[in-house]
């Protein structure tokens, strides 16, 4: 059986070090998994409860109530969601803590299933019931039995959801969790894609778009936070105000923000391959803080399983992409996802993505073993390959771009690159970590940085004197 300390696996907030000398009444702690999307959620969430008069503390057996916001993208997702909820529920037994609320995508997802596989859930909370989570916790007892008169059962009396709005919910007023120079901001809710093997659209609904004037406010209220880094991210970036007036605004939104005070860098995720327009490829060319720097995930490249993943782009549209773009954003780095794997995907199928991967030279790549998803039309799908073929061709694809990635490396050393500060090496004076321009969070490399005094926050020239697989080592 898992121990109390196997909670460091997890995402937790890390706040308050001194939090065991206080009272535990009234705290809470916060495990978040997923996505940069379900993070914001989070720190919206955190914020609604400091505002109540609630306090995070780092550790969950020091709370009265541990929150654990859920993701239900994928398998190994879900399978890490199922752990956070079941160490939360193991420290309730212990009555280390009172209460375990449960938030997020796998709530949204499975519903009341959940509270039947997890009778010990004190609240599941929706993923558009986020901004109920005081209210919520309020109405919890602080132990013994509850009223569950709610709804008629037991299950409706401890489960709470809404809608998907209109419009997506404000994520002002945030708990930061993140390092505080740095913050992702949610520009649009939910996608109208409907790719075969992805249920997103299940727990997350329809898109919808942030006017343009609430991202910016929301941007502002960052920088003025310490935030130098904006990472904007959506389940579709690329289809930003299509819903709104019927043409996409991306590249006006970006205009936008290039003018907001006190940001250094604007880093753009989850570029869908279709409506980057001219327009917008200029405006990121020409932007000041706009990086270039792009994740489009292509999933694909073989016409077929493009077709049967329902990707609505193919090959050539997308190779003409990739040769616009490369001519059009100087210095652009381009990071992509492919999914190994598919459902009928020929070993000839798989050797053309391999070649496709080989010759673009992506700057960075993630590969991912396909997932059946329970409601997707991909799991109707005939010939599933076994695991060990997906697998398989998992770790082939990123085998080939080890390479492309050690020697897109390789060629940095003896350049000057200017490098963001993340944080100091524990226990070394004038060791720092950071990441340049091609290091997006979490998800990239590093930069290894030597220098004298240097801050959390603070954008380095570098000099480049080594890499180090999928690192570098810089001198400032």
């Amino acid at each position: 059986m898992p121990r109390d300390g196997d909670i460091d696996r997890f995402r937790l907030a890390d706040v308050d070090v001194s939090s065991k000398k206080k009272s535990t009444h009234r705290s809470y702690a916060l495990v978040s998994l997923g996505c940069p999307k379900n993070l914001v959620d989070s720190e919206r969430m955190a914020g609604l409860l400091d505002h109540d008069g609630y306090r995070m503390v780092g550790d969950p057996r020091n709370a009265e109530t541990v929150i654990v916001n859920t993701c239900g993208f994928i398998g190994d997702a879900r399978d890490e969601s199922y752990r956070a909820i079941e160490e939360m529920l193991r420290l309730k037994d212990r009555g280390r803590v009172r209460r375990v609320v449960v938030a997020g995508c796998l709530a949204e997802r499975e519903r009341e299933a959940l509270l039947e596989r997890y009778p010990g859930i004190d609240q599941l909370i929706g993923v558009f019931a986020r901004d109920e989570i005081a209210v919520a916790i309020n109405g919890l007892p602080v132990a013994g039995k509850r009223d569950d008169a709610v709804g008629g059962s037991q299950e409706a009396g401890r489960a709470l959801f809404s809608p998907a709005p209109s419009r997506p919910l404000p994520d002002s007023g945030r708990h930061r969790i993140t390092l505080r120079h740095l913050a992702y901001l949610k520009i649009a809710e939910g996608c109208n894609r409907l790719c075969s093997f992805c249920a997103i659209p299940q727990m997350r609904g329809r898109y919808a778009s942030k006017p343009i004037d609430q991202v910016v406010a929301e941007a502002e209220e960052l920088a003025a936070d310490g935030v130098r880094e904006l990472v904007l991210v959506a389940q579709d970036t690329t289809f930003y105000g299509l819903d709104l007036d019927g043409r996409p605004q991306l590249a006006e939104l970006l205009r936008r923000l290039d003018r907001v005070d006190g940001l250094s860098w604007i880093r753009l995720m989850y570029l869908y391959p279709m409506h980057i327009t001219d327009e917008l490829i200029e405006t990121i060319a020409g932007a000041s803080k706009v990086l270039p720097y792009l994740d489009i995930p292509l999933q694909h490249i073989s016409d077929d399983v493009l077709r049967r993943m329902r990707r609505q782009v193919n090959r050539r549209q997308t190779e003409e992409l990739l040769d616009r773009l490369r001519g059009g954003i100087k210095s652009l780095s381009l990071r992509t996802t492919l999914l190994a794997g598919f459902p009928g995907e020929t070993e000839e199928q798989f050797e053309e993505l391999l070649e496709f991967v080989r010759r673009q030279r992506f700057e960075r790549l993630g590969a991912f073993a396909f997932s059946n998803e329970p409601g997707t039309a991909a799991a109707d799908l005939d010939q599933h390959l076994p695991e060990e073929v997906k697998l398989s061709r998992r770790d082939r694809l990123m085998a080939a771009q080890q390479e492309v990635a050690f020697a897109w490396n390789a060629s940095q050393v003896g350049k000057r690159l200017d490098v963001m500060i993340d944080r100091p090496v524990p226990g070394q004076r004038t060791a720092y970590v950071g990441r340049c321009w091609a290091d997006a969070p979490e998800v990239d490399g590093q930069v290894y940085v030597t220098g004298e005094n240097l801050a959390a926050g603070q954008i380095v020239a570098c000099e480049i004197v080594a890499a180090k697989e999928y690192d570098l080592i810089a001198v400032a």
